[in-house]
């Protein structure tokens, strides 16, 4: 396939997992990316394996909060997951967690993984979350928990974080841009 990229002009072809086609094509074509059924744009993922994918998160935690999910969409349930998805997807979790900690300089990182609703999963589609954390972001430190489940209810909450200043979830945890998590996620993309 990378003899397109020669045949043709290199700014009108994209190639994505070895398929080349126009970029108009391209811009209309299917995410190969879905999160149980919505679409995630290949701009918004950072790190790939063969059954996993990792990307930014659409209302972040804490800077640097992303999820890891595995390719197959219809997994809503960790045991839905075959033996060779669960070893991929800790696999990816794994290597992104190193990556994170590095990037945003943390202490530390929370990887939780809410498996079903009683739990907190707002979205039926098997995902980890993977925080980069400081000392003192949160007081208790148990309140990161609050925190990622509260995100998907859009509850009011302070909570501590860094030198005692606060963080109010509504005020600080905005749905970003397309660009904003484009962005996020190219500057992770090289770490892996």
């Amino acid at each position: 396939m990378q003899s397109c990229i020669r045949a043709a002009a290199p700014s009108r072809l994209l190639c994505v997992r070895n398929r080349c086609m126009s970029k108009q094509a391209a811009q209309s074509a299917p995410s190969p990316f879905r999160f149980a059924k919505f679409e995630i744009s290949p701009d918004e993922v950072f790190a790939t394996s063969k059954l996993s994918f990792a990307f930014v998160n659409l209302k972040p935690v804490v800077p640097g909060h992303v999820l890891v999910a595995p390719r197959r969409a219809e997994a809503a349930r960790f045991a839905d997951l075959t033996s060779e998805e669960t070893q991929d997807l800790w696999a990816l979790v794994k290597r992104v967690s190193r990556g994170v900690e590095q990037h945003y300089a943390a202490d530390a990182l929370t990887v939780t993984l809410q498996d079903g609703p009683a739990a907190g999963q707002t979205v039926p589609h098997v995902h980890v979350h993977v925080l980069p954390r400081r000392w003192g972001d949160f007081d208790p430190n148990d309140k990161v928990y609050d925190a990622i489940d509260e995100a998907s209810k859009s509850a009011k909450e302070d909570l501590q974080i860094r030198d005692g200043e606060k963080l109010n979830l509504d005020a600080e945890r905005v749905v970003r841009t397309p660009q904003q998590m484009a962005q996020e996620a190219a500057q992770l993309r090289p770490l892996f």
